[in-house]
């Protein structure tokens, strides 16, 4: 039963959002996956909070203000994947730490089929969640890992 919904379901492909250049790789991964696939797209943007905790007052507004920033973040990411595939993604904003909101989400909602990211091209290495998803006992969900300097010509072939 639980194989018949879901094949039933369509395919929901996660992308993390944020200010690196990487992302733009995952966005057009996913889109493009999902509309070759007639599957769905779920954008999840963390506000981080600032380390600052002198006036609650003062707090509060750098909250409201990293929440804003995301939500702009997510509406730019959600037109970028419209015009892509013409797909109206599902919209996520959490706060806290980017590895604590992707776990908590993962394991919220079952319908993310896949994890969807994209490596980053510094000397550092891939990215703090590519090494999330890469180290022994990683969460068990399948992740596609995109790397992050291919052309748009070049993702939209391998979608």
């Amino acid at each position: 039963m639980l194989a018949a919904m879901a094949a039933e379901r369509p395919r929901k492909f996660l992308v993390v959002v944020d200010k690196t250049p990487e992302c733009a790789v995952a966005l057009r991964f996913a889109a493009r996956r999902a509309q070759h696939t007639q599957g769905r797209v779920s954008l999840l943007c963390i506000a981080e909070p600032e380390d600052f905790q002198q006036w609650k007052g003062v707090e509060d507004i750098m909250r409201e203000e990293a929440h804003k920033a995301a939500e702009n973040l997510l509406h730019n990411a959600a037109k970028d994947i419209n015009e892509l595939a013409g797909l109206v993604p599902e919209l996520v904003i959490s706060h806290g730490r980017p590895s604590d909101c992707l776990l908590a989400l993962l394991k919220s909602d079952r319908d993310v089929s896949i994890l969807v990211l994209a490596a980053s091209t510094a000397k550092e290495g891939p990215g703090p969640l590519v090494s999330l998803f890469t180290a022994p006992g990683a969460p068990a969900i399948p992740v596609t890992i995109v790397p992050g300097g291919l052309s748009e010509e070049e993702i939209d072939a391998l979608a």
